[in-house]
């Protein structure tokens, strides 16, 4: 693997797909590691470079799933890369949960500064889009004295025990683990016509408006499916939370950070939440999750209240200071205009395969391909990996197509005629890809979280 990435072809495959050493890997990793880790296919990354992906047997990949949609300024970014050296020789942990760390201030200070609110805000740094899903679930709770959460139906939040009762995606994920978190409640999610229930069956039959301290929603949603809402739902939702005085929080950890062509989606629906929760993108790939909040809500709870021993680490916030820079000098707009692109080729796909795709849907480079079946989704993710194409399953039957958001029109060209040759592939031999696949230990739809 001495040749550097930059100096092939992308993709560029030397080997079978899974390669020698690579089937190896996996047979070792299922020896030692938890197998309730989900993995989607056996693709065993050990280096990458911009839109590249290089394994273990030195075959390139062309990333469409940016480690679920986390690697945000591609692999190995120089200024990113450059900002972690330098914090890393100058101080790589000292908790801000006891003493006054600098970088963690002023990353708290950075995320509020872009976050899609006006007026004061607060910001708390965690590690993990589950961890400030939990500090949302007990700030909301500490501000308002009220003691009922509510989320949606296809919403997924995290595997901790407070976000996994959030979570409403696929009934595995609280199997076998109840009793969950009390209090919660899951509304339908995305039709103007869905917030007629909340009156009509939530409000009315179930527990009092005054007594839910906040809806937890997912602009857009990741794992349920790559869901984009109806226009007006989130205002409506927006205006019932301002009316109940119920606090509107926006999980923005797959959606935001530029991933739809905006800085955060909400912004598409230009409605305000009252939290917003960030994470995967923010840091690229840096382990960051960020709480920010209006000034009076985080100010409601007091010392010991909530913390972290190692949540805003000096070179996570390093990391994160460094993509904020490079959202904010051009890859949103990249991101919206390779969006559009990826759009348009995959319709004209949809359009030659009426059958096999049946939707197509998306929000800058948050995409979904949604399939007839979840067979199909499942053997076009193969035939794409066989070919050198990363994608992700998410939903029940769709494809997500989330690449990092450096993205060159030349990478999304090829994306999408790999992608189509691969449905092309998949429509015509169905039974032979999935024999492939299962000839080659390839994990089964649905297992990948995120």
């Amino acid at each position: 693997m001495s040749t550097s990435i930059a100096e092939r072809p992308l993709p560029d495959l030397i080997t079978e797909i899974p390669g020698p050493k690579a089937r190896a890997h996996v047979t070792f990793d299922e020896t030692w590691t938890s197998p309730s880790l989900p993995r989607a296919y056996p693709i065993v990354p050990v280096r990458g470079q911009g839109m590249a992906i290089e394994d273990i047997d030195g075959n390139l990949f062309l990333d469409f799933a940016a480690g679920i949609a986390v690697n945000s300024t591609g692999h190995g970014h120089p200024r990113v890369v450059g900002a972690i050296k330098e914090q890393a020789a100058e101080l790589i942990h000292y908790s801000a949960s006891d003493f006054y760390l600098p970088i963690y201030a002023e990353t708290a200070a950075a995320i509020a500064r872009i976050a899609p609110m006006k007026g004061k805000l607060r910001t708390y740094l965690g590690n993990s889009g589950a961890e400030v899903v939990e500090a949302a679930m007990k700030l909301s709770r500490h501000f308002t004295g009220r003691p009922y959460i509510v989320g949606f139906l296809g919403g997924f939040h995290g595997r901790t025990y407070g976000a996994v009762s959030l979570t409403a995606s696929k009934a595995k994920y609280h199997a076998r683990f109840d009793p969950l978190l009390p209090g919660i409640y899951h509304a339908p999610y995305g039709h103007v016509e869905d917030l007629k229930w909340f009156d009509d069956v939530l409000f009315n039959r179930l527990i009092p408006a005054d007594e839910v301290a906040a809806m937890v929603i997912e602009p857009v949603q990741g794992e349920g499916g790559y869901i984009v809402p109806e226009d007006g739902f989130l205002q409506g939702l927006r205006e019932l939370c301002t009316k109940h005085g119920i606090l509107l929080v926006a999980d923005e950890i797959q959606s935001g950070a530029g991933r739809t062509g905006k800085m955060w989606a909400v912004d598409h629906f230009d409605v305000e939440p009252d939290i917003l929760l960030v994470a995967k993108g923010i840091a690229s790939g840096m382990p960051l999750g960020a709480m920010v909040a209006r000034a009076e809500i985080m100010e409601s709870w007091g010392v010991g209240a909530h913390g972290s021993t190692y949540g805003g680490n000096p070179v996570a916030c390093a990391a994160a200071l460094a993509t904020i820079e490079l959202l904010e000098g051009g890859l949103v707009e990249n991101a919206a205009a390779r969006g559009e692109q990826a759009m348009a080729g995959l319709r004209e796909l949809q359009g030659r395969f009426p059958k096999s795709v049946i939707d197509v849907r998306g929000l800058g480079l948050m995409i979904g391909v949604e399939f007839a079946d979840p067979k199909l989704a499942e053997e076009v993710q193969w035939a794409c990996f066989q070919r050198g194409l990363l994608v992700l399953e998410c939903g029940k039957q769709t494809v997500r197509l989330c690449p990092p958001l450096v993205a060159s029109s030349g990478d999304i060209e090829t994306g999408v005629r790999i992608f189509g040759e691969a449905v092309a592939e998949v429509a015509a031999q169905p039974s032979e890809i999935a024999r492939q696949a299962a000839a080659a230990g390839a994990i089964h739809p649905g297992e990948v979280d995120g």
